[in-house]
């Protein structure tokens, strides 16, 4: 994270003013706030990536910093004092000796916390629990942080969806919809069709061609770019298909689509397979085995 992160922001977010910097981290976080509110599905990943990107710069904060965010956020959390500290001192000791952490000091800073804030740590055995509270060390206080920016910005995508939908939209149809839009779907990743050397595969080898190199999404469901002639790649399907849908039924609905594939009907195009953002923004029904096994599986 921290090494990928660093090559975006070099490559991305650099400029020689630290104003000029700051402005241009703002507007991109509020172009993807107004990008990613149009669905529930965008919302839920861009709370996602927008929380890990949060969690991961906190940590990079100094403690003084940490505290003012803290402030800022206006967390109604009061640290542990003195006394109280001592009371549970043991018991804090040994959940960090439990987690492998620091010990505590007697000026150390903890936070009591009602624990269904921080169900990450209590999860994890990482706080002390008594009477409904945590006790979060300020080391573990990006986990309090993170949970209410992300209940922030889950309202602010809420309310940026509702103006989108009753006004915005169709104001901006014809100049910042179109763009709004497409930014959803594009990708910027490596091109990994690009430079590939095409063999062939033969029937006898395809179990083993899928066990060994497939994706997790072909190995799912075999996919026909691997190098399969076309009457291997019908044979192949028709020996899967006809197991639910008989033998009849494939060749009056199924076959016509393989060989199209292949350029031997239609258009007489030969098509490529999916690239990983067509499967990811397919969408498959109950009952459907496509997809991308990191967006749509459960």
């Amino acid at each position: 994270m921290e090494k990928l992160v660093a090559e975006l922001w070099k490559a991305n977010m650099r400029h020689p003013q630290a104003s000029e910097l700051m402005s241009k981290d703002i507007i991109s976080h509020f172009v993807l706030r107004l990008v990613y509110c149009r669905t529930e599905d965008l919302r839920k990943w861009f709370l996602s990536m927008e929380t890990a990107l949060f969690r991961y710069r906190f940590r990079l904060q100094s403690a003084e910093a940490q505290r003012a965010v803290l402030a800022e956020f206006q967390l109604p959390y009061k640290a542990v004092t003195a006394a109280e500290f001592e009371a549970i001192k043991d018991k804090l000791t040994l959940v960090a000796r439990s987690i492998n952490q620091t010990l505590p000091a007697a000026d150390s800073i903890f936070y009591e916390v009602p624990f269904q804030e921080v169900p990450e740590l209590v999860a994890g055995r990482r706080v002390f629990l008594s009477d409904g509270y945590a006790y979060v060390a300020m080391n573990q206080v990006v986990s309090l942080v993170a949970t209410r920016f992300r209940s922030l910005l889950s309202k602010a995508l809420t309310l940026t969806n509702r103006k989108w939908m009753s006004t915005i939209r169709e104001q901006e149809k014809d100049r910042l919809t179109p763009i709004v839009e497409a930014l959803s779907t594009s990708y910027v990743g490596p091109d990994y069709s690009v430079g590939r050397e095409f063999g062939e595969v033969s029937l006898k080898d395809i179990d083993n061609v899928a066990k060994n190199s497939f994706s997790l999404c072909m190995r799912h469901l075999f996919d026909k770019g691997v190098g399969l002639k076309l009457d291997d790649a019908v044979a192949f399907w028709k020996a899967e298909f006809s197991q639910k849908v008989g033998a009849e039924r494939f060749d009056k609905e199924y076959a016509y689509s393989i060989r199209h594939n292949y350029g031997k009907e239609g258009k007489r195009v030969d098509y490529t397979p999916y690239s990983c953002q067509k499967i990811i923004s397919l969408t498959p029904s109950v009952g459907d085995h496509h997809g991308c096994p990191y967006r749509h599986f459960r």
